[in-house]
């Protein structure tokens, strides 16, 4: 079984929230990281800072004036037919983002890959741990701002929030539904369900309306308002240091970023919205994963498992493998089209948050924001598909610096309210059956 541990990136990042007119006090400060770094656990004076669930108490936040609201930096929220925000259906969506009872087994919900602390993604895994126990083929996205993608999931399948939802929902080795209809009767059973989607949708539960709960839900985690924003488009000068001044310039410059993860007049979703082949999806399934020196070789004789908090053993790979699987080969678009110009080809992430949203690229290989620069600055992985867009960049240690110091400016002011207002909702982790 193939469970990956990632320390942050971000250190003992803590964002001081504005919840309405209200500050909070130093005393309600948000951590917003993984659960645990998992270093230093041989200490005897070991502490982890990682919140329990015990003091994990939200907010709610007004959704419905978020989707609305015209974030600095954030185009107008695309307007979607019958789909103007609504506190019902918000609401109502809300819950089943947070629902393990969704899942065949009761144990996953949504929010278990895309989990609100870390970005609404998961740092902690470069891929996460499905219903049964395996490792799922690709990185969790972050769903912070995904309500401006003009196509979903890296391989762009779905075009719509309110279809995207039931890719996961029916995957076996993800919520492990077997039908729509097995998902609609569990949501009919569940008496806390009773008339919310009447109230919503003035109908019972189906296929289109549960899509579009979980869909509203969606469309106002919106995450705008960063440092970046407010220099670039907000003219406060301020609100970037020298460094990150200069890591935009390289950006836009000599570092050609703003090719792909585009930088508007007036607003920036940091993306194309195309696809590309960077070398990443090449380099795992016709070069052993070689993708930066540091990470060429797969270790062939003992490799060290933790296997409990500081507890590890060397363990022959031989043993690995006859307890766990091979990562499923992955060849991008192809697999939609199977049009062979479209080998390794993925979706351009925003950029937008990326600070929160480690591990990086759709399989989450690159652990760090430094590991990303330094693999577009040796050019990518050359190969026969790989966009023409990429060459080695020849940037100093001091400018891919600048890079990621400019990178960790786009991090939304908001993201701690959505965060506060994960926390309030419910898990759906008892009962409430018929």
């Amino acid at each position: 079984m193939a469970f990956y541990g990632l320390r942050s990136q971000l250190g003992s990042l803590y964002i001081l929230l504005c919840l309405g007119p209200t500050l909070v006090s130093a005393e309600e400060k948000l951590r917003l990281a993984p659960g645990d770094y998992k270093q230093g656990y041989e200490s005897p004076d070991y502490q982890t800072d990682s919140l329990s669930l015990a003091m994990r108490s939200g907010k709610p936040a007004n959704l419905v004036a978020i989707a609305k609201s015209k974030q600095l930096g954030l185009p107008k929220l695309p307007s979607t037919k019958g789909m103007k925000p609504n506190r019902n259906k918000i609401a109502l969506g809300r819950k089943l983002f947070y629902d393990r009872r969704l899942s065949r087994n009761k144990t996953m919900s949504c929010a278990m890959c895309h989990v609100p602390e870390q970005g609404f993604t998961s740092n902690e895994l470069q891929r996460p741990v499905g219903s049964n126990g395996r490792s799922l083929k690709r990185n969790a996205p972050t769903i912070l701002n995904v309500a401006f993608y003009s196509s979903l999931f890296a391989d762009a399948r779905e075009t719509t929030l309110e279809q995207q939802i039931w890719s996961p929902l029916l995957a076996e080795n993800e919520m492990n539904n077997p039908s729509v209809g097995y998902v609609i009767e569990t949501i009919k059973s569940l008496r806390d369900y009773d008339g919310l989607f009447d109230k919503a949708f003035s109908e019972q539960a189906n296929m289109l309306n549960i899509g579009q709960a979980i869909g509203q839900y969606e469309r106002a985690l919106l995450a705008g308002d960063s440092a970046f924003d407010r220099w670039y488009y907000g003219k406060n000068e301020s609100a970037l240091t020298e460094q990150q001044v200069a890591g935009f310039k390289l950006f836009t410059g000599k570092a050609a970023c703003s090719s792909c993860h585009l930088v508007g007049e007036k607003d920036a979703l940091f993306t194309d919205n195309l696809l590309h082949s960077t070398g990443i999806g090449y380099a795992e399934s016709m070069l052993d994963g070689a993708i930066l020196p540091k990470h060429t070789n797969r270790e062939k004789g003992l490799v060290e498992v933790q296997l409990a908090p500081g507890v590890t053993a060397n363990i022959r790979q031989s043993v690995i493998d006859s307890v766990g699987e091979e990562k499923p080969n992955d060849i991008g678009r192809y697999e939609i089209t199977l049009d062979p110009k479209d080998r390794w080809k993925y979706r351009t992430s925003s950029l937008r948050n990326i600070e929160l949203t480690a591990p990086y690229m759709h399989s989450g290989g690159l652990p760090s924001l430094a590991d990303v620069v330094a693999f577009y600055n040796q050019g990518g992985v050359g190969h026969d598909l790989q966009s023409p867009l990429l060459r080695p960049l020849g940037l100093s240690a001091g400018e891919q610096g600048a890079l990621v110091e400019f990178l960790r400016s786009l991090t939304g002011s908001g993201v701690g309210v959505l965060v506060l207002d994960a926390f309030d909702a419910g898990i759906g982790d008892v009962g409430g059956a018929h």
